[in-house]
């Protein structure tokens, strides 16, 4: 098993470096200013301001964006943007932002301090999470090992968002050099439920982006 995680492992890093360059070159913008950030985000706390507020359809949880790494949020942006993340309401929102205007937001959903990676787990891990762990870490909080965007802390988020996020890239809804492959892995409804339900068990710093969030 060891030895299959370290192939997921190194798998994980290659294809995180070529995601990283695709990454890099929708958005060079300067370093994020949080405080602008906060401002520019006050068209999105109308859903993901707002505890527990769902999607319409399909119907999920919107997920937690305070505390995600800023690297991941600049990433999901430009996915938005450019339709690789099929979704009307983030497409529009994401197309009217500039890069530098992502960087901002970003950096003020993460906040001062990146959430650094972590072995405390909560509950037995799952078989049908050992690809999973390779990136997102034994809990969803991330491994020590330098990805480029980071990859979404994922422990703690919502079940249903977690679930519909993954049957999306498995069914190709969803365009990700990554997790494309990394989705296929989980072959049937019950594997991706499983994955979902442990992650969204785990501990996590990932809270509501709301107006007095910390």
């Amino acid at each position: 098993m060891l030895s299959r995680l370290n192939r997921l492992a190194w798998l994980c890093m290659a294809l995180s470096f070529s995601w990283s360059l695709g990454a890099h070159a929708a958005g060079d913008g300067a370093p994020g200013d949080p405080a602008l950030g906060q401002k520019k985000f006050y068209t999105c706390y109308g859903c993901h301001g707002v505890e527990n507020y769902r999607n319409a359809y399909p119907d999920y949880a919107v997920p937690r964006l305070r505390h995600q790494h800023a690297s991941y949020i600049v990433a999901a942006l430009q996915e938005y943007k450019s339709g690789e993340r099929p979704h009307a309401t983030m497409h529009a929102q994401a197309a009217s932002l500039s890069d530098q205007d992502m960087e901002d937001i970003a950096a003020y959903l993460q906040g001062p301090e990146p959430t650094k990676a972590s072995t405390v787990v909560k509950g037995k891990t799952p078989t049908q999470v050992a690809a999973c762990v390779a990136c997102h870490g034994v809990n969803g909080l991330g491994v020590e090992a330098e990805l480029t965007p980071k990859p979404a802390v994922i422990g703690g988020q919502h079940f249903d968002y977690l679930s519909q996020a993954l049957t999306a890239y498995h069914n190709g809804r969803r365009k990700n050099v990554v997790m494309d492959g990394m989705a296929q892995l989980l072959k049937t409804d019950e594997d991706v439920k499983i994955a979902a339900e442990y992650f969204a068990s785990q501990e996590s710093p990932l809270t509501t982006a709301t107006t007095g969030s910390k």
